[in-house]
């Protein structure tokens, strides 16, 4: 098609009345609502977006290869995607969480929070003097490694460490992807202080990033509830929430997970705070469906607090109806285990399961186990990870607070 000489770059236009997502700044352009594009466009190219009539509406990266085949970068049809563009973008995302309170006193932090902070594809976080960068796009793909520089130059940090390792990587076509990517290569482990507790971090070989920033805020709600308690810490991951747990009084933590090397720095992390992890904590290996299943008899293992801090259930909506279930399952085998008048913390961090959804499977869950519940609290992701208002899909972490008033109704029978 021919390019209007408006356009700075080239075209991609839309079906007609598919602009009105666009006009309110969602960031994603599906394929569906696409009617053309410029033969000349490549992929993971600047393309300026424009309705049926050829009048521009925004600009962003392109992929054909996609389900979202734009990802818009400005509305602005005076602002060029330059590197000066990138720099801006980058420097307010550093800038706001300097003034964040929530952060002060924190060296794990969420520094780019990707669609909302206007820079869809890229993640990055900030653990002490590194960077861990996650390209999910692959218009950021290409950009890569000057932003990687642009974040050294910015931060002051000693590397960059790319962890461009997860799934959605393969929507856009592209391989997996991990390792040093700018200045120095961290070492093994590096240690980060949030709230005063020191946490060891393996950059290369942990979980996404390597620690869960946007649990923060979280890790002190529930803490406030352990005091003098036996706590159950599920999918525990590096110990975090037992940790924090324990510094507020509680008598003894079970961290269970099923990977021995995260339960490994979780005892090291035990040890780096001052706690004893063979006489104030245990650590068990295992699939947490089935240890907290083989529970369910055992009197001994009833706790006053169980927190449930699962990895994503539901990647797609393919995935939805199993997503449920594992929910519903998980939180059922919790609620068993509650001393009465115990507390559940519950989470869920797939972006596909809302709030209210979640929700209705712990209610469901709380009627399979018999339990009586009230919600004390709910929980979001913490303050770094912010949501764009007109980028409502950001907002993928949700929990809740629950009291278990009284022992299961089947023990009154």
């Amino acid at each position: 098609m021919s390019r209007p000489t408006m356009h700075k770059y080239p075209v991609v236009a839309l079906q007609p009345g598919r602009e009105k997502p666009v006009r309110q700044r969602h960031p994603w352009v599906f394929s569906g609502a696409i009617a053309s594009i410029s033969e000349d466009a490549a992929d993971g190219a600047i393309v300026d977006l424009c309705d049926a009539q050829g009048a521009f509406l925004a600009r962003g990266y392109l992929n054909r290869r996609s389900q979202i085949q734009v990802r818009l970068l400005t509305w602005d049809a005076a602002e060029a995607i330059d590197a000066a563009f990138w720099r801006r973008r980058l420097q307010a995302a550093i800038t706001m969480r300097r003034e964040l309170p929530e952060v002060q006193g924190c060296t794990a932090l969420r520094l780019v929070n990707a669609e909302s902070d206007y820079l869809p594809g890229l993640t990055v976080d900030r653990l002490d003097d590194f960077l861990v960068l996650q390209a999910g796009t692959l218009g950021v793909e290409q950009r890569k490694q000057m932003l990687a520089e642009l974040l050294l130059e910015l931060t002051g940090c000693r590397g960059v460490v790319e962890r461009s390792d997860m799934a959605a990587r393969r929507l856009e076509g592209l391989p997996a992807a991990s390792g040093p990517l700018a200045g120095e290569p961290p070492p093994e482990l590096i240690e980060v202080v949030e709230d005063g507790l020191i946490f060891l971090v393996n950059l290369l070989h942990g979980q996404k990033t390597g620690f869960y920033s946007d649990q923060r805020a979280n890790r002190r709600r529930v803490a406030a509830y352990c005091a003098g308690k036996r706590v159950l810490n599920a999918f525990s991951y590096t110990g975090a929430f037992g940790l924090h747990a324990l510094r507020s009084g509680a008598a003894h933590v079970v961290n269970i997970d099923s990977s021995v090397p995260a339960l490994e720095l979780a005892e090291a992390n035990l040890r780096r705070n001052g706690f004893d992890p063979d006489r104030q904590a245990e650590n068990i290996a295992g699939d947490v469906f089935q240890v907290l299943r083989d529970w369910q008899a055992d009197p001994a293992r009833r706790y006053d607090v169980v927190i449930l801090d699962p990895p994503k259930f539901a990647h797609n909506q393919a995935a939805m109806e199993r997503a449920l279930r594992g929910y519903k399952e998980i939180n059922r085998l919790a609620l068993g285990l509650l001393s009465p008048g115990g507390v559940l913390a519950t989470f869920s961090c797939s972006g596909l399961v809302s709030a209210e959804l979640f929700q209705k499977v712990v209610f469901s869950a709380a009627i399979d186990a018999g339990r009586d519940v009230q919600i004390l609290e709910t929980l979001r992701q913490s303050a770094d990870h912010p949501v764009a208002l007109t980028f409502p899909e950001g907002e993928y972490l949700k929990g809740l607070i629950v009291r278990a008033a009284c022992a299961p109704r089947e023990a009154h029978a």
